[in-house]
């Protein structure tokens, strides 16, 4: 009888606990749902995995940003586009993007503190230049043009400004292969469906 007693407790414990279970993966189903909903719900419409990156700027600390972020984001499986603007026109540029350098002056964040009197005398912006580059050898970070091949297998989209070659009288020529020419227009149809959209 005691026996007996103990199995029909048992059973009765596995059952109960069977039908907490089955309301507990339905609690959370249905939590997991509204999370899911409501993160949706926040979402514009019509806006893509995509990251769109403004580069303005042509030396040589600030093209690794747009670049580091748009093949990062495009190896996460994002869709990528840099537009190069201004100065920013110099890194898809086939002669100038081998030789971008690192002007002292005015620059507050180099490592070793230079006064701008000093950063103004001749061969100092060579001096910072050869400085980062080592710094760069050191933890083998790839070039410009090899970060720029890298976007290039990885489908980042290169847009070069057009009012921008049109005021440097840059041609097409002048540029790698695989840029896409287009305005503000261009870039601004690309980025309105971006979930992030970074000015460099």
């Amino acid at each position: 009888m005691g026996a007996t007693e103990k199995d029909i407790d048992a059973i009765v414990e596995e059952r109960v606990q069977a039908v907490l279970d089955r309301k507990l993966d339905a609690l959370v189903d249905e939590r997991v749902a509204r999370a899911l909903a409501e993160h949706e719900a926040r979402q514009a419409p019509g806006q893509l995995d995509r990251i769109a990156i403004v580069a303005s700027k042509g030396s040589l600390d600030m093209a690794y940003p747009p670049l580091i972020l748009a093949t990062t984001a495009a190896a996460m499986g994002m869709e990528a586009g840099i537009f190069f603007t201004f100065y920013g026109l110099d890194i898809i540029n086939k002669k100038k993007n081998r030789s971008l350098g690192v002007p002292p002056v005015g620059n507050p964040a180099m490592p070793v503190p230079v006064p701008n009197i000093i950063g103004m005398l001749p061969g100092m912006t060579s001096a910072a230049t050869m400085m980062m580059k080592n710094w760069m050898g050191r933890v083998k970070l790839q070039s410009v043009p090899e970060f720029l091949d890298m976007a290039l297998d990885l489908d980042v989209k290169l847009i070069g400004c057009q009012m921008t070659m049109d005021v440097m009288g840059t041609r097409q020529s002048d540029l790698i292969d695989g840029v896409q020419i287009g305005g503000a227009a261009t870039f601004l149809e690309f980025s309105s469906k971006a979930k992030t959209s970074l000015f460099v």
